[in-house]
């Protein structure tokens, strides 16, 4: 094919018409809103998926269709580059562009024009892999992006029903298969095989594990987690809950990562699961997020979220490459986000470099390729651990002169192969926690006690339009609307130890309001006064009020 082939675009493209009225958007996550509004856009983005092969000489492209922690009724499409990577921030000016034509006629000349300016060779293969979560509308969003590959006459691959990080894991497999940087048997086999062969090994001459209770969210993350405890075999006891991936309106309903984070506290149907003492997680709808918690031996909850995550696996792989008498060569640094708290910033800068950069995985993502080995987690549990190309080299070919030497050389190396490199991943960062719980030999308590959180609250505010918010400084000053940053300094200066951010969602047209301060009584009014603020500065949706406005 030297061109586009329009017949065949113009008649599925007619059956997939754009609905009037609305802009869509291709943010952080991709596109996310109402799945029910969706059907242009995933036929769209079949097209656009193998356009982003043919520019990259046939190499495969991941496409998820999922909305991760979002409400059932939402959904959404993201692009994966070759590498297992997120799409290339260029291209999602283009996913928007075309996304957005109002016509078939206008989406032909939107193409024509990407194809032009990107310089695509249209003689080039086209080759994608795709898969989507268990959301009631995921199968007919498959429909529409399957009459788009079909439009483009793409060689696509259905992964079918699965987590993001398996995708992403897919497309990183499918595209370094037969090479020297193989990333595993591209297939899920693959993927659970290499995770609990690495898990295996690091637990070797540790104590079995307690059994630990995974919140599946109701989520994808339930067929994952499943397949997992057939391969990890009685490595690790886990106790699977929140499985039911059939009943509609359960998925995240009062479960899963973003339910604890937000709400701080046991999601309802784990209160008479957990024993005193007992450790858990949470997985998010799609098992890219991971928040763990646990009850001390009153009863009492403490959340361990990305921060303290962070802290124990930065601290832990710090501690393997002195041991291995590395650090002259290999630099471990973190990169946090402006929701990270403030007491782990601390802890982790007083032991290693620590960045601050927007939220968002792929800033993240992007600024952990800068160390050696480069550690991200945002608070709300997305993260994971980058080994750099030359790094991988180092730990390859070095030459251990003691034993101790030797067995922490060869944990680094286990570690390269448990951590899924490409995305946060909540089963194989669930199992990087479990296998330094065991070295370390630390209950959930003792974990939580490596610092104490300062006290914080996060709230949301509904607003018209959140592109009326602009920040600067990794999102931590607000310049639009003008005036508003300056009223909350005022405000934060009345509280000790206070500190408060606004930022736009990357994903929903709310406003996102963080506070910190020495006591939780103070953090929740911070927290409500700034989103007060907001409400009254930028005309939030008076039928959205949240209560404590009022």
């Amino acid at each position: 094919m030297t061109e586009l082939p329009i017949q065949a675009i113009k008649t599925l493209s007619d059956a997939h018409p754009k609905p009037t009225g609305l802009t869509f958007q291709y943010g952080t996550a991709g596109f996310r809103t109402l799945g029910s509004t969706l059907d242009s856009v995933l036929f769209r983005v079949g097209i656009l998926a193998g356009l982003r092969s043919k520019r990259l000489d046939g190499r495969t492209i991941g496409v998820m269709v999922t909305a991760s922690h979002n409400p059932e009724q939402d959904n959404g499409v993201k692009l994966v580059d070759p590498r297992g990577e997120m799409l290339e921030a260029s291209w999602e000016a283009h996913a928007t562009a075309v996304a957005n034509a109002a016509s078939t006629e206008a989406f032909i000349e939107a193409l024509s024009n990407l194809i032009v300016n990107a310089k695509i060779d249209l003689s080039k293969p086209a080759r994608v892999v795709y898969a989507r979560d268990t959301r009631p509308s995921g199968p007919a969003l498959i429909a529409a992006l399957e009459d788009g590959f079909k439009a483009l006459g793409v060689e696509a691959r259905d992964g079918g029903v699965t987590t993001t990080p398996i995708l992403h894991y897919l497309v990183k497999a499918i595209n370094t298969k037969g090479t020297k940087d193989s990333y595993g048997e591209d297939s899920e086999d693959g993927y659970y095989t290499k995770l609990a062969t690495s898990f295996k090994k690091l637990l070797v001459g540790k104590a079995k594990p307690d059994p630990v209770v995974i919140d599946c969210a109701n989520g994808v993350g339930a067929k994952a987690a499943e397949k997992l405890l057939e391969y990890l075999g009685d490595s690790l006891p886990i106790i699977l809950e929140n499985t039911d991936i059939t009943t509609r309106g359960k998925l995240n309903d009062s479960c899963g990562a973003d339910f604890v984070k937000t709400m701080q506290k046991l999601p309802p149907n784990l209160v008479d699961v957990m024993k005193p003492g007992q450790r858990a997680c949470s997985l998010d709808g799609d098992a890219d997020r991971l928040m763990y918690y646990c009850l001390d031996e009153r009863g009492a909850f403490h959340m361990l979220d990305g921060d303290k995550i962070a802290a124990l696996v930065a601290a832990f792989i710090v501690e393997q490459v002195k041991l291995a008498g590395l650090e002259s060569d290999i630099k471990v640094g973190v990169v946090q986000t402006a929701y990270a708290n403030g007491a782990s910033t601390k802890y982790l800068a007083e032991r290693l470099p620590v960045k601050c950069v927007p939220t968002g995985v792929k800033h993240l993502h992007h600024a952990a390729e800068h160390y050696d080995i480069g550690v991200y987690f945002e608070a709300n549990g997305h993260g994971t651990v980058l080994f750099s190309p030359s790094t991988q080299q180092t730990l390859a070919t070095h030459e251990p002169s003691t034993p101790a030497q030797s067995t922490a050389l060869n944990h680094l190396l286990n570690l390269t192969q448990l951590i899924n490199q490409t995305v946060g991943d909540a089963l194989s960062d669930m199992l990087l926690v479990e296998v330094i719980l065991a070295h370390k030999s630390y209950s959930g308590v003792e974990w939580n006690s490596l610092y104490a959180d300062l006290p914080n609250r996060l709230v949301k505010v509904v607003v018209a339009d959140r592109n009326a918010f602009k920040t600067e400084n990794a999102e931590r000053i607000l310049v639009s609307p003008p005036g508003l940053q300056a009223k909350i300094n005022e405000l934060v200066k009345r509280y000790e130890g206070g500190r408060s951010f606004v930022r736009p969602s990357g994903t929903e047209d709310v406003v996102r309001v963080y506070a910190e301060a020495l006591l939780k009584t103070q953090a929740d009014e911070l927290a409500f006064r700034v989103a007060g603020l907001v409400y009254d500065e930028a005309g939030g949706d008076p039928a959205k009020r949240p209560k404590e406005f009022i």
